[in-house]
């Protein structure tokens, strides 16, 4: 029974910590290396992350430098970019790529927010699934009468309490990424 409870929190955990990876990826009004966390370069003909074929540096607010470790991969970086769904035109030098990111508009924070949103929702229902994951197994234990209904009755309990916490966790790095967001 207790083994339940922990399996379930160790699930819940990785889900927030997901949850966290993909609000990274979101952009703000600062500018990060984690926005180019999801492009994938033709390296070779293997499709390779591109912080595993370059390094990725914000030196300002709005401008990242990419630094190919190979130059040979500099056009491949470059068109990656262009076909990403950042919308950005990176410029080339020959040895290094700069990227101007302008600021956001008033619109488009909008419309971050609401896929931030869409986001934390998405990781709502994963956290609930996990918990229905779980009751569903206690029930099995409670039928096959490894657990009493008063055990059976308290697991869900705490289940329901952790859920809950999570929960509340998915609601606060919401709350801080629309602020993120909407900073000017």
């Amino acid at each position: 029974m207790e083994s339940i409870k922990s399996k379930t929190e160790d699930k819940m955990k990785k889900t927030l910590a997901t949850l966290g990876e993909e609000f990274a990826g979101i952009r703000t009004g600062r500018v990060s290396a984690a926005l180019f966390d999801k492009i994938f370069v033709n390296y070779f003909g293997q499709s390779t992350p591109l912080n595993q074929v370059a390094t990725i540096s914000v030196p300002e607010a709005r401008l990242v430098v990419i630094q190919p470790w190979d130059k040979s991969v500099i056009t491949e970086i470059e068109k990656a970019i262009q076909k990403s769904e950042l919308s950005l035109n990176p410029n080339n030098d020959g040895k290094i790529i700069r990227i101007s990111i302008p600021p956001l508009t008033e619109e488009r924070r909008k419309e971050l927010v609401k896929t931030a949103k869409n986001v934390a929702e998405k990781y709502r229902v994963a956290l609930r699934n996990v918990r229905r994951d779980a009751n569903e197994e206690l029930k099995k234990q409670l039928k096959s009468s490894e657990i009493t209904e008063d055990q059976e009755k308290q697991a869900a309990d705490d289940i329901q309490k952790v859920t809950d916490n999570y929960i509340n966790e998915v609601n606060k790095k919401l709350e801080s990424k629309e602020k993120e967001i909407m900073e000017i």
